[in-house]
């Protein structure tokens, strides 16, 4: 039987005060793609608004962003789900690709928290790379409890932010996970990161999200 993850991506253009062009990071949608796809996974994309998410840091040179590129699969994401339509229990995973647009309209939304919220609660995997982690700050299960609280994770680095968008984010990530009581961790900068925590898979960087996508794949076999 084919299991399905379903991407949760962002909808924002820019981020900032001073306007910064983004949206999500090409390589965390298109890397994870290639990994799933290729082990048989299907895939469907939501964002907050719907219809069009805007991507970043495109790099043609990269086959599997290419390939990526030139898919029906990226004509799908142009044109991805409103996520208030989708039900998260209907999938076998949540995957949030990272990029600066999460920072803009995935972290802190009431769609988004649901949809965390009913993947974990019905049994599924919950992952997210990079920036994408955002998702799962200010999440609560019902009981008042930080979802993260006592969860290994990981995400974007504070050293990572200093040289990169530091001036453009409205927090640092590292900060506010410690402060909601994760167990966050990080590896050096832009080198693979993943940390695996039961059903809650999480990466640190653009160089994770390939690494995260065999980790998950790894965890739906065991479900399947």
């Amino acid at each position: 039987m084919t299991q399905h993850v379903l991407f949760i991506v962002t909808n924002a253009a820019v981020i900032g005060p001073h306007n910064r062009k983004t949206g999500f990071f090409f390589a965390e949608v298109a890397h994870p793609f290639d990994v799933l796809d290729k082990a048989g996974i299907a895939i469907e994309f939501a964002s907050p608004a719907g219809g069009w998410t805007p991507y970043d840091a495109y790099d043609e040179k990269d086959s599997a962003q290419k390939e990526f590129f030139e898919s029906k699969a990226f004509r799908r994401l142009n044109r991805s789900r409103k996520l208030s339509e989708v039900d998260a229990a209907d999938y076998d995973a949540i995957l949030v690709p990272g990029g600066l647009g999460p920072m803009v309209d995935i972290q802190r939304n009431a769609d988004v928290h649901k949809a965390v919220v009913r993947a974990w609660s019905t049994g599924k995997l919950v992952t997210a790379v990079c920036h994408g982690p955002c998702a799962l700050l200010g999440v609560d299960l019902g009981d008042g409890t930080p979802f993260v609280r006592g969860k290994r994770l990981t995400s974007f680095s504070k050293k990572e932010e200093y040289d990169y968008a530091r001036d453009d984010v409205p927090y640092e990530l590292e900060d506010a996970f410690k402060a909601e009581g994760a167990e966050y961790s990080s590896g050096p900068n832009w080198e693979p990161h993943v940390v695996v925590d039961g059903r809650l898979i999480t990466g640190q960087n653009p160089a994770s999200a390939g690494p995260l996508a065999k980790e998950l794949v790894a965890a739906l076999k065991k479900l399947a």
